[in-house]
């Protein structure tokens, strides 16, 4: 199996916002992470910690909405980006995650072809301060931008925190699974195409 350095560096500046974000696939799910929405690092902490890919991520901007819109594109982009062209990968991953009362389900497949179906059945409009309807749009607009098929469900729960919580590790899991390199895969894309959509 070929050895390669699976990381990436993406940045977006525009007038709405400033986003700079530094992944490593293959790292311990380090992280040093800064944006102006508390429970959206909260999200994102969770998300390199559970993915084990080491995550820098700097987000400033003018609304709460167009920093975690911009930080899901350009943190999908990169994860994509140092994956590479895929080849030995698992491409699969799945996962239950319990979280006290909630328990989430997540199903992807990384294959360059986006779709998103998603079910989290919050109740409220917010969490600690983050819009309902902004979580729903991360998970999208990431999903779109690593080019995946991510299938997210809260099957049960009564606390929205804890549905949140459940549903991010139930992701990370999934992702930490995919992106492993098997060992006797032996330089194979994961496809019998023999190619999968990686730009």
């Amino acid at each position: 199996m070929r050895q390669q350095s699976r990381t990436a560096e993406k940045s977006r500046k525009s007038k709405e916002t400033m986003v700079e974000v530094k992944v490593n696939v293959d790292g311990k799910g380090d992280y040093n992470i800064t944006t102006k929405v508390p429970f959206f690092t909260h999200m994102l902490q969770m998300l390199a910690k559970h993915t084990r890919i080491d995550m820098d991520v700097e987000a400033t901007g003018d609304l709460d909405h167009h920093v975690i819109e911009d930080t899901a594109i350009l943190l999908g982009t990169a994860i994509r980006e140092a994956l590479g062209d895929m080849k030995g990968i698992y491409r699969f991953g799945q996962h239950y995650l319990p979280m006290d009362e909630s328990l989430a389900r997540c199903a992807l497949d990384i294959s360059g072809r986006m779709y998103y179906v998603g079910n989290l059945n919050l109740e409220g409009l917010d969490i600690e301060g983050m819009k309902v309807e902004d979580i729903d749009h991360f998970l999208l607009t990431f999903a779109q931008n690593l080019k995946a098929n991510i299938h997210l469900e809260v099957l049960y729960g009564d606390n929205d925190h804890h549905k949140v919580e459940a549903a991010l590790k139930a992701l990370a899991l999934s992702i930490r699974m995919a992106k492993r390199v098997d060992e006797l895969a032996d330089d194979d894309v994961p496809s019998t195409k023999g190619m999968l959509d990686t730009k």
